[in-house]
């Protein structure tokens, strides 16, 4: 081998292995910026019957509502390790439900239907089927967000067959209400439709008139529900944010009558958009909806401070999410970059699209076993206090970082969001407290938590925990997730393609006190 060929090998060898840079991330921690709810973390349960398919593809399989087995062992163990799980259980057809209460005695399945609201008939919540729910959620501890048929009573307008008119009928709703009440049954909240703000989705209803139905849901349940203290919350409008839209329905809406300002994200596009994965590594292209969080969280701020803004759904890509993408390791670089972001803006909750189904379910549609966004939402659940820090770095935008008080030990917690399938990143964590911030750190270890893919492969669905892969024990129970314990002088090493979450208990954050 002559004298060049050596070199250029040296040189393609040091192009070709991963580089490393320097960080110091320096943290605010004498206030906090934000506050997000104590269960930030909520995924939904949908009603899509098996029939629902997008792109010649039907991922649903049994994981609507009215399908799901709901005696799962898998599925009951990987719900009641959240202790508590928020759950929103609604979707596209819940506008087009009707519940076996009261003067309801049919009780029909979705079927295809053309002229049908999303392409499907009316169906119905069998009184059997929401005792079986609630004995799930009750066993499992489970927050529950329901979605109310908001079309109930309402006729599409002549004009314009998107539009619907006329008064909210409750009178279906408060047959449940009444009988969920006699069970003893626990609801988090109500929220009133789906996707019918703003310019709709497949119906529509007008911001001063859905201000007028969701003031008639929260007397009804003020006026079902006695006690304060157990009483459920109200939410809307459960749809894709437009601003004049919103601003009217916030205008329009009294003071108090809604708890929490809900709206949709969907910003990576269509499922079966090829380009979907190179998105998701975008740092560029996710920052965009950042000012869709703002501006929601702007508009609470102004018209309806008392409530908050929350993320009621969100998969990511529209129409079931994207096939061996969205399931996957790399979706977590989308996912929990959105819960970093939303969190400072001042979003209360976030939840996920979905629970199970779809090409986008935190748990295999079919198995019930762990998608690897179902550890990232365990994670963030269990070390990620409600109080956000201000956080700030000089470094690549491929690399991501939020940091909140820790949620029940002393100290930080750090979601660091590496990108670049090329550089490590090697972060110092700093106390920007004073004008001359410095490493602060005691005896105590730092704990740490690397999760990253299997084989290298982004698209893998097996995420490894400190090098381990996260497969459930015998027992089917959800594994024990330990962290690496790491000198707290000591720099974090972010490998590339890698997510970190770090607990410092020694970081002295006045605001976490």
């Amino acid at each position: 081998m002559n004298v060049k060929t050596t070199i250029c090998c040296v040189l393609l060898l040091l192009f070709s292995t991963s580089s490393a840079k320097d960080v110091d991330l320096r943290v605010k921690g004498v206030t906090s910026i934000a506050t997000t709810d104590e269960n930030f973390i909520c995924a939904t349960l949908d009603w899509w019957p098996p029939n629902k398919c997008d792109y010649n593809d039907c991922p649903w399989g049994n994981a609507g509502i009215l399908n799901l087995d709901l005696y799962n062992d898998i599925f009951l163990n990987a719900v009641k390790a959240f202790n508590p799980l928020r759950i929103r259980l609604g979707g596209s057809l819940e506008d087009w439900l009707v519940y076996q209460f009261g003067k309801q005695r049919e009780c029909p399945l979705f079927q295809k239907k053309n002229d049908g609201l999303f392409g499907f008939s009316k169906g119905c919540l069998p009184k059997k089927k929401w005792d079986e729910i609630n004995h799930f959620f009750n066993k499992t501890g489970v927050k529950l967000t329901f979605g109310l048929n908001a079309l109930s009573g309402k006729k599409p307008s002549k004009e314009d067959k998107k539009n619907w008119k006329g008064d909210w009928d409750p009178t279906n709703a408060i047959d449940l209400m009444e009988y969920t009440i006699s069970k003893g049954y626990n609801i988090d909240s109500y929220e009133l439709g789906n996707e019918l703000c703003a310019d709709g989705v497949s119906a529509r209803i007008d911001s001063v008139q859905y201000a007028k139905d969701i003031t008639q849901l929260r007397k009804t349940v003020n006026l079902l529900y006695q006690d304060a203290n157990t009483r459920p919350k109200v939410l809307g409008p459960a749809g894709f944010y437009g601003k004049e839209w919103f601003d009217s329905f916030l205008q329009n809406v009294g003071h108090g009558v809604v708890d929490g300002v809900t709206h949709h994200i969907y910003n990576l596009g269509s499922g079966n958009d090829k380009d979907l994965i190179n998105k998701i590594q975008d740092p560029y292209y996710l920052s965009q909806v950042a000012q869709t969080f703002k501006d929601v969280s702007d508009a609470v701020k102004e018209f309806e401070p008392s409530s908050g803004p929350w993320v009621g759904e969100s998969g990511g890509a529209y129409n079931s999410g994207g096939k061996d993408v969205s399931n996957t390791f790399v979706n977590g670089f989308w996912y929990l970059d959105q819960l970093g972001m939303t969190s400072t803006f001042n979003h209360k909750v976030y939840c996920r699209q979905a629970l199970v189904g779809g090409n986008y379910g935190l748990l295999d549609t079919t198995t019930f076993i762990p998608n690897p966004d179902y550890y990232g939402a365990l994670l963030w659940h269990r070390l990620m206090g409600s109080k956000v820090l201000s956080v700030s770095h000089e470094g690549s935008p491929y690399l991501r970082a939020y940091v909140h008080c820790s949620k029940t030990e002393s100290g930080i917690a750090v979601l660091l969001i590496n990108m670049s399938n090329s550089t490590t990143f090697e972060v110092s964590l700093l106390n920007d407290m004073n004008l001359y911030p410095e490493v602060v750190f005691k005896n105590t270890q730092r704990e740490e938590y690397h999760l990253t893919p299997k084989d290298g492969n982004i698209q893998s669905k097996v995420v490894l925990l400190n090098g381990t892969p996260l497969v459930l024990t015998q027992s089917l129970h959800i594994p024990e997730m330990k962290p690496k314990l790491v000198d707290p002088s000591s720099p974090v090493k972010v490998k590339h393609d890698s997510i970190v979450f770090v607990h410092s208990k020694s970081f002295n954050a006045p605001a976490c006190m």
